[in-house]
């Protein structure tokens, strides 16, 4: 397993990091998808001050993967029970 040493650029600081050869593109895509979520608030909000702007961008996070894990669990809800039905119309059969 090898590993890289990179150094991502969040806001106005880099961050150095070892990660994983094979996760290298998808950790600068996070966090270009961070830097993109802080222009956003920016340019909405007109906000500057680097702390409230991370903050918001967490809560958003926090926010979405809230929402990916409500959508699992109801899916998951979802597939017991139709394999469950599935299991009872087996047993009918043999």
């Amino acid at each position: 397993m090898e590993t890289l040493s990179i150094k991502l650029k969040i806001g106005d600081r880099e961050y150095p990091m070892k990660v994983k050869a094979e996760d290298e593109a998808k950790i600068r895509r996070i966090g270009k998808l961070i830097n993109d979520k802080i222009k956003k608030y920016r340019s909405e909000f007109g906000l500057d001050d680097k702390q409230d702007l991370l903050a918001m961008v967490a809560f958003d996070c926090m926010v979405e993967a809230m929402e990916v894990s409500e959508v699992t669990s109801e899916d998951s809800e979802q597939i017991s029970a139709t394999l469950l039905q599935i299991n009872d119309q087996l047993k009918s059969v043999l």
